[in-house]
């Protein structure tokens, strides 16, 4: 393995050039920016920008209006806003020129296209993070944290990122990693100088030590459901028989139209998915097609698909029909449910009859006494809140806010925190067993180099390369 240092080290090469790329998202737009970042950023882009000032009279992390030009005719490309910073001052680490731009993917393009001309390399995905992992700006964690950020769904998601960015997990890690150093060093100190029953006092304390450290990951670890659910949301299906209002419910959630609702049954053949911010859990809805026996070969297909997302889902709810009664459609979409987490709603309340309703209920405790009923009506609104807070419940088991804890996000991280306490209890185990204390500290330094990968102070070049290739270009 390789420390951070030994990572930057493999690739002068590639480190020393200056590196380009449209820093926005590709379309249409206001404002579009080029990044360059590297040794040759500020004569690059001296190269072709004119303005009131030359960038090398221009101070550090201040604006200046010009224009980008085209050295080989003259003509002006775009009228631009330049933001000059000078290192290490910088996100990279390195000396970095800003180019807002007019947006547009043609004009982006264009200017770009010159500064690659004119002395710069296109950046590879996610090397501006990369370079700030390697010159010491962030850690691999703080690293992984902005494309979290990036992508978040929900503002409890984007906390979760932020807390992670600005170090909180990272500051968690390296405590655990330097209390397994110390640790190490105490034993070294014993065993190079045995005298007055040192060893015996070390041994006690490396082994209260171990549990300390232990229980410290082990509450780190426990998070991860928690923070997995804003990270990554959860998959839901809505199912039931055709013209139960699953549509209706899609549009609800949804705060728009969707999907198409009709009093055809039948009218949904595909499956329709939205990403709805629940209670702070980004939940991704499927609509389905009405599950029914049918000869309509193209409604057949969407009633199979139907049948393969809800057994996929992570959720179903059941979507019934409060006019016609639990019918032997519902009662055989119930039964394929059971296994799952499910949430049964008894819709278009609003025309029916009470007792219709209360009737409803009592069928379905008879097909699964622990499923959640919500009473509802998609005309009227009444029942997305109690469905939200059901939702809540089964997806999380209650309270999901990140608040101000320290959550775990990252499969990465959780497997590496496993392997650390593995270790852990191995150190343990060998100290129960009478083992010597000199190959205690074989697992102990084990656990430290596992902690080490997560903030990248023991990290192989591929696992950073690995990493940082799930990144889009211009980040």
């Amino acid at each position: 393995m390789r420390d951070r240092s030994d990572s930057a080290r493999a690739m002068p090469g590639r480190n020393a050039e200056t590196i380009a790329a449209i820093s926005t998202p590709y379309g249409t737009g206001g404002i579009g920016i080029i990044r360059i970042s590297g040794p040759e950023a500020f004569s690059v882009a001296e190269k072709i920008f004119r303005g009131r000032r030359k960038i090398s009279e221009t101070r550090s992390h201040s604006v200046v209006h010009g224009r980008i030009v085209d050295p080989a005719d003259g003509q002006m490309v775009d009228e631009v806003l330049l933001v000059k910073m000078d290192a290490p001052g910088t996100f990279t680490g390195e000396d970095t020129i800003e180019i807002n731009c007019h947006g547009g993917i043609v004009l982006l393009r264009r200017v770009l296209s010159l500064v690659l001309m004119y002395g710069a390399r296109a950046a590879c995905p996610g090397e501006f993070t990369k370079r700030a992992f390697i010159n010491g700006r962030i850690d691999l964690a703080q690293a992984e944290a902005v494309i979290d950020l990036i992508n978040s769904k929900t503002d409890e998601g984007s906390r979760a990122a932020a807390a992670q960015l600005q170090g909180k997990l990272s500051e968690k890690i390296r405590g655990a990693r330097r209390k397994m150093i110390e640790l190490i060093a105490r034993i070294e100190a014993a065993i190079e100088y045995p005298e007055e029953d040192i060893e015996e006092i070390t041994a006690e304390a490396v082994r209260n030590g171990i549990k300390e450290i232990r229980e410290e990951l082990r509450k780190t670890a426990q998070s991860f459901t928690r923070g997995r659910l804003l990270r990554e949301g959860i998959t839901a299906a809505i199912i039931g028989k055709p013209n139960a209002g699953k549509s209706s419910l899609l549009n609800a959630l949804a705060g728009s139209s969707r999907a198409i609702v009709t009093d055809i049954p039948g009218t949904t053949r595909d499956i329709i998915e939205e990403y709805v911010n629940i209670n702070g859990i980004p939940v991704r809805f499927l609509d389905t097609a009405g599950i029914r026996s049918t000869d309509d070969p193209v409604e057949a297909i969407g009633v199979e698909k139907a049948r393969t997302a809800a057994a996929e889902a992570e959720l179903v709810i059941i979507v019934l029909d409060a006019q016609t009664g639990i019918t032997d459609e519902d009662i055989e979409v119930m039964k394929s449910s059971l296994s799952k987490k499910t949430i049964v709603m008894i819709n278009k309340t609003d025309v029916a009859v009470d007792r219709m309703v209360e009737e409803m209920k009592e069928q379905i405790r008879a097909y699964g006494d622990d499923m959640p009923v919500v009473v509802a009506s998609m005309v009227d609104g009444t029942g997305m809140d109690d469905l939200a807070d059901k939702i809540e419940v089964l997806a999380a088991g209650g309270e999901i806010s990140a608040n101000n804890e320290v959550l775990l996000t990252n499969a990465r991280h959780r497997q590496l925190i496993e392997d650390a306490i593995l270790d852990l209890d191995s150190a343990e185990s060998a100290y129960i067993g009478g083992m010597p204390l000199d190959l205690v500290t074989i697992d102990i330094r084990d656990a430290a180099e596992a902690l080490g990968q997560i903030t990248g102070e023991s990290v192989s070049e591929d696992v950073v390369n690995e990493i940082f290739s799930r990144f889009c270009v211009g980040k």
